[in-house]
């Protein structure tokens, strides 16, 4: 019997309850804490592998893209299962895999800001009243991208985070794209940054929605064989590449210039934010290669 059911939404309660069954099953990883959200909610990270090469995963950068926490903790499990029982995923030897590769996971990198669209307002103060502020008096949270104090994890990051800063609309927080006072600002920002310095990973992939493609550059920065990594993506998953787009102060804008390394930003499925978990099949099956691929290729 399954443990991770991706057809019901995932708040942090309910990914923290899953991750310790799946460990408990498939004693072949590890969890730890890379920090704490803003609301103190420690923020986890699993280790599934030791092998020489080092990638990392991660998802719900954004609020309302939670459907990412759903895809990723589906894998872990599917990825689990087959390298315990030496089976193969899509394919793939797994057991091969694990061999090979030192696999990072942060499942869940915005816990307040995900768990604020899908159980709702926290009756924790200052933020209940702030936040209810932020969203103009709103108790729908649906457009909300943002950590609770309204700024947007993915513009926190120092690769010409003043660009941003100068164009962005919000000047305050906001629901979405206010990216703070300063680069790294944020504690869940902070947290990334550390276990990227910490563990030096040789490629990266953050899940997104929506669009259906996926970035693999920053300003000329990434290396060679990044161009390897995105068309073998693009193969596998039928996801268009899309090598630079007009965009700073992003995880893998940050990551692809201090290490110049491949880092991607996949987006997931195609609609309205937050889509709608009708669409959770189809998108898993189009990722899954995607993410095997990073081990592999």
């Amino acid at each position: 019997m399954r443990i991770v059911n991706m057809h019901v939404p995932y708040n942090y309660e309910r990914m923290q309850e899953n991750l310790v069954r799946l460990l408990n099953r498939y004693p072949i990883a590890s969890i730890e804490s890379i920090g704490q959200s803003v609301l103190g909610k420690l923020i986890p990270h699993i280790v599934i592998g030791d092998g020489d090469k080092s990638v990392h995963m991660n998802a719900s950068f954004h609020a309302n893209e939670w459907i990412t926490t759903n895809v990723m903790m589906r894998f872990i499990e599917d990825y689990l299962r087959a390298i315990y029982y030496d089976e193969n995923l899509n394919g793939i030897s797994a057991r091969k895999l694990y061999q090979d590769t030192s696999l990072s996971i942060v499942p869940m990198v915005n816990p307040d800001g995900v768990d604020l669209v899908v159980n709702g307002v926290p009756c924790l103060e200052p933020y209940y009243s702030t936040v209810l502020e932020i969203n103009k008096e709103c108790e729908g949270f649906t457009g909300w991208k943002a950590n609770i104090r309204g700024v947007d994890l993915n513009n926190q990051f120092p690769a010409n985070w003043a660009i941003e800063k100068e164009r962005k609309i919000p000047k305050r927080p906001a629901p979405r794209d206010y990216p703070g006072q300063c680069p790294l600002s944020e504690p869940e920002a902070i947290a990334m940054v550390n276990l990227t310095e910490r563990l030096q990973f040789d490629r990266v992939v953050a899940l997104h929605t929506q669009g259906e493609e996926f970035y693999w550059g920053y300003m000329d920065c990434e290396p060679k064989d990044a161009a390897h990594l995105a068309s073998e993506f693009e193969r596998v998953s039928g996801y268009r590449a899309v090598r630079t787009i007009d965009s700073h102060a992003g995880y893998k804008d940050w990551f692809i210039l201090i290490y110049k390394r491949p880092g991607f930003t996949l987006e997931l499925g195609r609609g309205i934010n937050p889509l709608p978990l009708s669409m959770i099949s189809s998108i898993y099956k189009r990722t899954l290669p995607i993410l095997l691929a990073s081990m592999y290729a």
